[in-house]
């Protein structure tokens, strides 16, 4: 029940947010998050706010470059031992047949590729992190099989006429030099400790277009989480609630289900990390080691949070509404949790109430969006712990005072 929400009163230590709100002027014009080909993904650009991370011993980073060749990587990928992560591939069209055969036809001039990053796991396998479009295109034209994908057929090269050929096509010693290629590899070794190789991995991340958080999780943390979250972000219950209108481009669809994810495994009063990071890579870990039948109970639980926004919200679900705006905002990371997972906790009849009273849960939303702690508490700094907590208290508030006023 939402009167009985696990949701506490602030502490009596905690600062009240209403009398710590940043500077934060409300924008009607927020900025938004970016595909890969500059266009709107859809979805509100997010301050966090500082990060408070533990430190962590730098005796223990342990990054080692190496050389390998092609087909030293395809011997790798044959013993299952090179996580390449096909769905990892942004899918906005940058790498499309003509820039996969100028790869390829760079390596037939022998002009050298940018180093490769790679993360060593336990088990001595490989996760690419930074170069997974290359090496994929590679294997695509050496041996696609390996990787599912139909043989890549060159094409509109700019200086070898190679044009329409496969790699079996290829005169024999040219065949040997794409074989014999040298890759350069950036390899983080087993033992560094997992927010040491996020650190390097974003600080190395600074060429072409970089990679987002969620990218980088779903690169260094494999698993079923990863089958998971791309299972929801697909699901119609999400497509609809959020009214198709996020790009999967850059995973930002499969991190607003984490999100819901993390928080409905670890409610928000014991969010006390102030690094949100963290608290994600934290949920992708536990999800890891659940059991089929607890991973099955998990996505029905995020479908009916998705059916019950769009019941009670509508169109409206997971953005900013003003008096008298008839905007529709993008779809705003803080919201799309705090109000997912808020319904996630009300029972089937307080679902059905809040839905037939939609207007009045519209009606008060609006004027919870002129709060300045609120809305402060959704815009900035929206990683602190004190407005995490607050913005669920607040929506947990309004679905009582409806549901309240539904038994009067």
């Amino acid at each position: 029940m939402v009167g009985s929400a696990p949701v506490p009163e602030p502490e009596q230590s905690s600062p009240d947010p209403a009398s710590t709100v940043s500077s934060t002027v409300r924008s009607d014009d927020p900025l938004v998050e970016l595909t890969d080909t500059g266009l709107s993904a859809g979805i509100e650009a997010e301050d966090l706010g500082p990060s408070h991370r533990a430190p962590f011993d730098p005796e223990l980073i342990d990054v080692y470059p190496r050389a390998t060749t092609v087909d030293l990587m395809l011997q790798r990928l044959n013993r299952g031992l090179i996580d390449l992560q096909p769905d990892f591939q942004r899918r906005s069209g940058i790498w499309n047949e003509t820039a996969q055969s100028r790869l390829i036809e760079s390596l037939l001039l022998r002009i050298a590729l940018p180093t490769i990053y790679v993360a060593e796991e336990a088990d001595d396998s490989w996760t690419v992190v930074d170069g997974v479009q290359r090496l994929t295109t590679i294997v695509r034209f050496v041996k696609p099989e390996a990787v599912g994908l139909e043989p890549l057929v060159l094409r509109n090269l700019e200086y070898l006429d190679y044009n329409g050929k496969t790699f079996e096509d290829l005169p024999g010693r040219m065949q040997t030099r794409v074989l014999e290629t040298e890759l350069s590899l950036l390899l983080i070794r087993k033992g560094t400790p997992e927010e040491a190789r996020f650190n390097i991995f974003t600080r190395i991340n600074t060429g072409g277009l970089p990679l987002t958080q969620q990218e980088l999780r779903h690169a260094l943390i494999p698993g079923p989480a990863r089958d998971l979250l791309a299972r929801l972000a697909e699901s119609p219950f999400f497509l609809d609630a959020t009214a198709r209108s996020v790009s999967p481009s850059r995973m930002a669809e499969r991190e607003l289900c984490l999100r819901f994810l993390a928080f409905w495994m670890t409610p928000p009063e014991r969010y006390v990390t102030q690094d949100f990071d963290g608290f994600l890579r934290t949920a992708m870990h536990d999800i890891n080691t659940l059991t089929p039948p607890a991973l099955v109970d998990l996505e029905r639980r995020f479908e009916r949070a998705m059916f019950s926004s769009m019941a009670v919200f509508g169109e409206q679900a997971f953005r900013k509404q003003f008096k008298g705006s008839i905007r529709r905002y993008p779809i705003n990371k803080a919201l799309f949790e705090v109000q997912a997972v808020t319904l996630a906790w009300c029972t089937s009849q307080e679902i059905v109430a809040l839905s037939q009273r939609a207007d009045a849960v519209a009606e008060k939303f609006r004027i919870l969006m002129d709060n300045p702690a609120f809305y402060d508490a959704i815009s900035s700094g929206t990683s602190d712990a004190d407005k995490v907590n607050y913005r669920f208290q607040s929506m947990t508030d309004l679905f009582r005072e409806v549901l309240e006023s539904t038994d009067a």
